[in-house]
């Protein structure tokens, strides 16, 4: 089994860029294209499912059941914090409803009370609406026979994309499952199978394609310009694409850190906002100039993070493993090597 360092690599990146993200909301200045470390994260995602259900003999309902004992117990516990911060006072601003409460920890998109948005009581949760939405329609494709499953998969994606431009749907439900944004997931499965495939370009243009899919989100970063599933999901293909070039060709550089906390990247999402909070509140009482209240409060975020991957995330992982009988949980990024072309 080849473990894949360039994936690990753009976790982190992703992960990383949404902190910082977040963090210069909270200090008063911005890094906007931080927030296409999520189209990174779909893109990732599709490719992982769909090469381990070619590599591995799984059933639908064992798929999905992987996927929701990754997700749901780590989300269930930062939702729960957010209700019981809201309750006590320490989220002043928050206001809860028992439909917006129920429908947060069942991931239903529902409208926040707290702006209209569609968000869940974790702010950050609205990815993982669309994460359970393609691992159940994934686990529905794998009824069928494995040829067919891409086929499947696209034209199911295809046409609730279209539908939601035609539509424009003001319903949380269809808002969400028929934005452009689920296309991601498709390309992602797609990327998948041409790996499989060993049909990855050379290394130069794997280098080509990363450099001028980070020149690309520099762009949108600074123009503001192409900010939109169409511009940034490509920008996340070509990316992981030039990547798994790289990584066929053993140019990746091996790092313990940035694989380390790609690993923690799932808790650093969940849990970084509730130490940016905490940052931004103390340098607001303390003055703290901008660029400092940055600084402590992405280095907070990711330190909050990997605690709990440490503390919460890694122990749960080994108790669905013992549970599983010792089998590797769905979410490794630890592939079989391609047939080379």
């Amino acid at each position: 089994m080849k473990k894949l360092y360039g994936i690990q690599y753009l976790r982190a990146a992703a992960a990383l860029g949404v902190v910082v993200f977040h963090a210069a909301e909270r200090s008063g200045s911005h890094f906007v294209i931080g927030a296409a470390g999520v189209d990174v994260f779909f893109v990732i995602s599709g490719f992982i499912m769909w090469v381990i259900s070619q590599k591995r003999e799984m059933t639908p309902l064992g798929f999905f059941g992987d996927r929701l004992k990754r997700i749901v117990p780590i989300y269930w516990m930062a939702t729960a914090a957010m209700c019981i911060g809201a309750l006590a006072g320490i989220f002043p601003n928050l206001t809860l409803t028992v439909a917006h409460v129920v429908d947060s920890f069942l991931f239903i998109p529902h409208r926040s009370p707290n702006g209209g948005h569609i968000w869940p009581v974790l702010v950050q949760g609205w990815t993982l609406n669309y994460e359970m939405f393609f691992y159940a329609v994934f686990a529905c494709v794998l009824f069928l026979p494995s040829g067919r499953r891409l086929a499947a998969l696209a034209v199911i994606f295809l046409l609730l994309a279209g539908g939601g431009w035609l539509l424009d749907s003001r319903n949380p439900l269809l808002a969400t499952y028929t934005n452009p944004l689920i296309l991601e997931f498709l390309l992602g499965a797609l990327i998948g199978r041409l790996w499989l495939a060993g049909r990855m370009p050379s290394a130069k243009t794997g280098a080509a394609l990363v450099v001028f899919s980070l020149c690309g989100f520099a762009f949108v970063g600074v123009t503001l310009k192409g900010f939109s599933p169409f511009f940034l999901g490509p920008l996340a293909g070509l990316l992981v694409v030039g990547t798994l070039a790289l990584e066929d060709a053993d140019r990746v550089v091996r790092s313990r850190l940035l694989s380390y906390i790609g690993d923690g990247s799932y808790s650093i999402y969940l849990w970084h906002t509730f130490a940016i909070s905490v940052v931004a509140k103390a340098a607001g009482f303390l003055h703290f100039p901008a660029a400092l209240t940055l600084v402590l409060s992405v280095c907070a975020g990711l330190l909050i993070g990997l605690l709990l991957y440490e503390l919460v995330e890694k122990d749960l992982a080994r108790r669905l493993r013992a549970l599983l009988r010792g089998d590797r949980p769905a979410e490794a990024v630890e592939l079989p090597d391609p047939p080379r072309s």
